[in-house]
C-alpha cells in the first residue's frame, strides 16, 4: 500500500534533504515544520551543512517534546509542530533564516547580499556559516544565550566541528 504524501507541494517529496527529516520548502511554508530549507536558495547545502539542519531539527525536538509526543512525530515523514525557522543559502559559508511568523523587520537575517551595507541593512552582519547562523536564532550572541543549545553542539563536534 502507498500513503500518499501528506505536504503536497509544500514540502518536495524526493529531494535528497528530505530523507534526512528536512523539509525543502518556499520561503513561506503551509506547514508548521521545525525548520526548513528554502528551495530557492541560490546554493544547496554540503554534507555537513545537511547534517547540521538535521541536528537543529533533532535538537529541537529534544529539548521541546517528550518521548511519546517525539514518537508521534516519527509517525510522518517531516516533524510538523513549532513556528518554522526557514534556512536559506547565498554561497558559500553566506545562511540567513527567517521566522514565518515575522512581520515587520528584514525579510532574512542577515540580508541578502545585495542588500548588505546598504541603508537597509541595519545589523550590519554577514556572511555567516549556518551553524552561526544558528547560533543567532539560539541567542548565542545575545544577553540570554542558550545553554541548551551550547551543550547540544559541544556533544555533537562531529557536526559542529570547532
Amino acid at each position: 500500500m502507498t500513503t500518499a504524501w501528506p505536504f503536497g507541494t509544500d514540502a518536495d517529496e524526493h529531494d535528497p534533504l528530505t530523507a534526512l527529516r528536512i523539509p525543502v520548502t518556499g520561503a513561506h511554508p503551509v506547514w508548521r515544520y521545525i525548520a526548513t530549507f528554502d528551495r530557492d536558495s541560490e546554493a544547496r547545502p554540503t554534507d555537513l551543512e545537511a547534517a547540521q539542519l538535521a541536528s537543529y531539527i533533532e535538537h529541537y525536538k529534544e529539548y521541546w517534546f517528550n518521548d511519546s509526543y517525539k514518537a508521534k512525530l516519527m509517525k510522518r515523514p517531516l516533524d510538523v509542530d513549532a513556528v518554522t525557522r526557514i534556512f536559506h543559502k547565498w554561497g558559500d559559508n553566506d545562511w540567513s533564516y527567517r521566522v514565518d511568523t515575522w512581520q515587520y523587520g528584514p525579510f532574512w537575517v542577515p540580508r541578502a547580499p545585495r542588500l548588505r551595507g546598504s541603508r537597509y541593512d541595519e545589523v550590519k552582519t554577514g556572511p555567516l556559516t549556518l551553524a552561526q547562523v544558528m547560533d543567532r536564532d539560539r541567542g548565542m550572541d545575545s544577553e540570554y544565550p542558550s545553554k541548551p543549545w551550547a551543550e547540544w553542539k559541544a556533544a555533537h563536534p562531529e557536526v559542529f566541528p570547532q
